[in-house]
């Protein structure tokens, strides 16, 4: 575990993370949490929530609603309650041990119901088994790794929770972006694709995907988010997100 709780949205919610070389919440838990804006009521879910960033990032910056993070790793389950209460926000969230890849019976039997959620966000492990090479750090591993199949599965589990209409919020790299809308297809519409590049000139390294249940509307592609200047600083938009500002204008 980290020594000192490390500091998010410009140090108005501090997390204890693993100790460095696990798996640990950065920018990608930010712009996570930062794609749909919860409306007053909200039920949203945090899906493979590890220590809570981003179900804990959105429960900060939105007063109104509840949130509940998702985690089958008891070490994290107990480090996300841990985060939420010294963020005085354990009245608000709730935590819930469970895999998200279990057979939906063991699903409803941990508390995570069909059509309870009006938001899903998650940040799926980025690889499958054999496409490459896992961490020695076996938290790590697990975070980052799943077995064949394990996108479309995750992606049926959260079409599974979320309520008809209901809103899908993703994080992937920029690479597995047709994986992503292959897994998609069929359960979501109305998918809104950006991709996030680290400078202006380089390809993308991410994609933030969001998408509806149930909807027909047509897919779009948003201008690109980009993370650094020339200079390797945060553009004025990538601060403003870490910051938990409200979005500059263009």
């Amino acid at each position: 575990m980290s020594a000192e709780p490390d500091a998010f949205l410009g140090g108005r919610l501090k997390l204890r993370q693993p100790p460095r070389g696990a798996h640990r919440a950065g920018t990608d838990a930010v712009l996570l949490a930062r794609l749909l804006a919860p409306a007053p009521g909200t039920t949203l879910y945090d899906l493979g929530a590890a220590t809570g960033a981003v179900g804990l990032a959105v429960a900060r910056l939105y007063e109104a609603g509840r949130v509940v993070l998702v985690e089958r790793d008891p070490d994290l389950v107990a480090l996300a309650r841990e985060n939420a209460a010294a963020n005085g926000l354990d009245a608000r969230v709730a935590v819930i041990e469970a895999d998200i890849l279990a057979p939906g019976a063991q699903r409803r039997a941990a508390g995570l119901e069909p059509d309870s959620a009006d938001i899903v966000l998650t940040n799926p492990p980025f690889f499958e088994e054999g496409a490459h090479r896992p961490s020695p750090v076996p938290q790590k591993a697990s975070a980052h790794t799943f077995a064949a199949g394990g996108l479309d599965l995750w992606l049926r589990t959260c079409a599974d929770l979320l309520r008809p209409g209901g809103r899908l919020g993703l994080i992937h790299r920029a690479d597995a972006l047709p994986a992503c809308l292959d897994a998609l297809r069929g359960r979501f519409s109305d998918c809104a694709v950006r991709p996030v590049h680290g400078r202006a000139d380089r390809p993308a390294i991410r994609v933030l995907i969001a998408a509806v249940k149930g909807s027909r509307a047509p897919f779009r592609l948003l201008p690109p988010l980009v993370l650094q200047d020339e200079a390797g600083r945060f553009t004025r938009e990538a601060e403003a997100l870490h910051r938990g500002d409200p979005w500059p204008a263009p």
